[in-house]
């Protein structure tokens, strides 16, 4: 493999498995490292697509006793037939919308400019939603893990999801901050993000590989390796960074991400419009 191309799926790699599930959005950093590495053609853009499910395959094995029990007591446990139908109900708007509006919002959204924007207000909107939790009025006393949410929970956060459709909005975030806005803990409405990302992005990688899967450039030996070393990649950091999430929201709020976001999208367009670097539009 060239070692030029190898560098570039470790570094995609490293920054899809640290930021899926950090509400800073790992979209729009691939973007962003994608136009920096110029790994942004069809190529890079389906590796960004592909490598998703290694983070999603952190998670299947951080919570693989949770999901384990819930498949296997299905057919006899209500609590766990609502677990399920939760995640089901909680993809169909983002999936939707996704599934209609997709080709349009690569078209005119998936670019530098536009996600330092949303990285700056998605910032907002988390300030927003800590300093309502804050006051802890807004956070509903029944709800105390992911079990005990309803149908209609998982719905709101559902719909908070199709926000990510927008590049640098986050998926985790819009729905951690949105299952938050909502009335959800904190930790709960990180862990049912966590379930969540499963059927979603799970989802849009199948669809991927079917509109690819007759693409020379995707079924090329070379390209291939690069796509199973990014896998990796992604699962090894995705899952280093699951493990410290988890521990992190039992005693911080989002506050720094949202300072983070600031400071990220602030240097994307100051760059941009002082022409140190000349990101794709």
């Amino acid at each position: 493999m060239d070692p030029i191309l190898l560098l570039k799926v470790v570094i995609l790699g490293v920054v899809e498995g640290f930021t899926e599930f950090l509400p800073i959005s790992s979209t729009g950093h691939l973007i962003l490292v994608g136009d920096l590495l110029d790994f942004n053609d069809e190529r890079g853009k389906a590796f960004e697509v592909i490598i998703q499910f290694g983070a999603i395959l952190a998670v299947c094995w951080e919570f693989r006793e949770k999901l384990l029990k819930v498949v296997f007591s299905a057919t006899k446990s209500a609590t766990s037939r609502r677990f399920i139908l939760n995640l089901l109900i909680a993809s169909v708007p983002a999936m939707g919308l996704g599934f209609v509006f997709g080709k349009h919002i690569k078209a005119v959204l998936f670019s530098p400019i536009p996600v330092a924007a949303a990285f700056i207000l998605g910032a907002l909107i988390i300030f927003w939603a800590e300093r309502r939790q804050e006051k802890n009025s807004t956070v509903n006393s029944r709800i105390h893990s992911v079990d005990d949410l309803s149908y209609l929970d998982a719905l709101k956060v559902g719909i908070a999801q199709c926000a990510a459709l927008i590049p640098g909005t986050s998926r985790s975030g819009a729905t951690i901050i949105g299952g938050m806005l909502f009335g959800l803990p904190r930790g709960v409405a990180t862990e049912f993000s966590f379930f969540l990302a499963i059927p979603v992005i799970g989802g849009a990688t199948a669809y991927e590989l079917l509109k690819l899967w007759k693409n020379p450039i995707v079924i090329s030996s070379e390209f291939t390796v690069a796509i199973a070393i990014g896998f990796v990649v992604a699962f090894i950091s995705a899952f280093v960074c699951v493990r410290w999430l988890i521990h992190y929201v039992a005693h911080h709020n989002f506050i720094p991400f949202a300072w983070y976001r600031i400071v990220f999208g602030l240097l994307v367009l100051i760059t941009s419009y002082s022409g140190l670097i000349a990101w794709s539009h």
